[in-house]
């Protein structure tokens, strides 16, 4: 009888998750990506990279220096993970290796984004660590140099403009993973410690009384003094610029997970209502949440563009944050956040169809309006962290 009960329980479980659309969604997305990311490969220049597309359509790729270089191999792990095909594998492999001339050189922060999404992900998904090792931690040291004792964050770019003397971005957050992990990997509690500092100090002074993100502040590095807060690639100093919003959510969800300090958790978790209190109804946000056209703007105007790369990385780290909660409720909200974002960017309102956008998964994108670039375009991480929101459902 026990036995009937348990393999009742079991078909019904298998129906629902059969029934669950994102499921299927997740196998057309892969089958998609792997069959679109085969053929940009096939296209590359040795050290190139996929960015985004021309005026034309056609592809628009990198060097190894742009800060999204990791991504594209990042995806190519994710693809093979999901689909365990070997051709990918050896792909990922070697875009990967591509990427190794960055430890010859220090000039920002996203050394974070390039190595963890490629090297990162062929350790976590291939358990070879002993490969890896040696780059991963290189890597860290990297970005530990960068940090400053005197300001207690790391240092974001090398260039200088608007008086700047020490700037630090929220897309920073993003970066410290690869502090955490080094630091397991290599004993070295330095490490750990540049990434706890580095993020209790942008909780203290990079975020309003609302919880909302400025996007850069400039520090003096001798005194450690905030010197001015500005919003460099949104609407205005004042706004709520999308992405950076959804870079401050992954970036305080993953510290918790990294730490289990609970001060980062409710950091995330104050992230996390603002935006949902800001979010359209399909979930996607517009590229800055107070740009005039929204409902949060006193400006009117045309409905301003959405951006689908911010959508990606709020969805995925609504669902990591839905696993770290022990608060139901909140776990609950949190996952209808992302099942909403994750359904709304598989639509044909944002998933492109064969090669249509130059053969990435998603549209409409924004890259940096302020500054007329990538606009309304295909983004190389967008479709990472799509792939890695459905990866994240799927092993729920």
């Amino acid at each position: 009888m026990k036995r009937t009960i348990v393999c009742l329980l079991l078909a019904s479980l298998l129906i629902g998750c059969k029934a669950d659309p994102i499921n299927q969604l997740t196998d057309k997305v892969f089958e998609l990506a792997k069959n679109n990311y085969t053929a940009i490969d096939a296209t590359l220049d040795e050290g190139r990279f996929p960015r985004s597309i021309n005026d034309d359509g056609t592809l628009r790729t990198s060097d190894v220096g742009w800060w999204c270089s990791g991504f594209y191999p990042g995806s190519l792990w994710l693809i093979y993970e999901y689909t365990d095909d070997e051709s990918v594998k050896q792909m990922a492999w070697s875009r990967t290796k591509t990427l190794l001339p960055l430890l010859g050189r220090n000039t920002d922060h996203d050394i974070g984004f390039q190595i963890n999404c490629s090297f990162g992900n062929a350790m976590r998904i291939t358990g070879d660590t002993a490969s890896v090792k040696e780059y991963y931690v290189a890597a860290a040291r990297k970005l530990a140099d960068r940090f400053n004792p005197a300001a207690g964050v790391i240092r974001s770019w090398d260039f200088l403009r608007n008086d700047w003397r020490y700037p630090v971005i929220i897309d920073n957050m993003m970066n410290l993973e690869l502090l955490t992990v080094a630091s397991r990997l290599s004993g070295d509690e330095s490490f750990a410690e540049v990434a706890n500092t580095h993020a209790k100090t942008t909780l203290r002074n990079h975020f309003r009384d609302d919880f909302t993100s400025w996007h850069l502040i400039d520090y003096d590095p001798v005194t450690g003094d905030v010197r001015y807060r500005e919003t460099v690639q949104g609407y205005a100093h004042s706004s709520a610029w999308a992405r950076g919003q959804a870079w401050a959510l992954y970036g305080y969800t993953m510290m918790y997970r990294e730490t289990s300090d609970g001060e980062y958790l409710t950091a995330a978790q104050r992230i996390a209502d603002v935006i949902i209190s800001l979010l359209p109804e399909d979930g996607i946000p517009w590229w800055d949440f107070h740009a005039p056209g929204t409902p949060h703007s006193s400006e009117s105007a045309a409905e301003p563009l959405r951006d689908a790369s911010a959508g990606a990385i709020m969805a995925s780290a609504f669902v990591e944050l839905s696993t770290l909660t022990a608060n139901k409720e909140l776990s609950e909200k949190y996952l209808d956040v992302a099942r909403t974002q994750i359904l709304s960017l598989g639509s044909p309102e944002y998933l492109a169809e064969g090669n249509e956008a130059g053969g990435f998964l998603l549209k409409h994108c924004v890259g940096n309006l302020p500054d007329r670039s990538e606009i309304d375009v295909p983004l190389s991480y967008a479709d990472y962290y799509f792939l890695e929101a459905l990866m994240r459902y799927k092993a729920l």
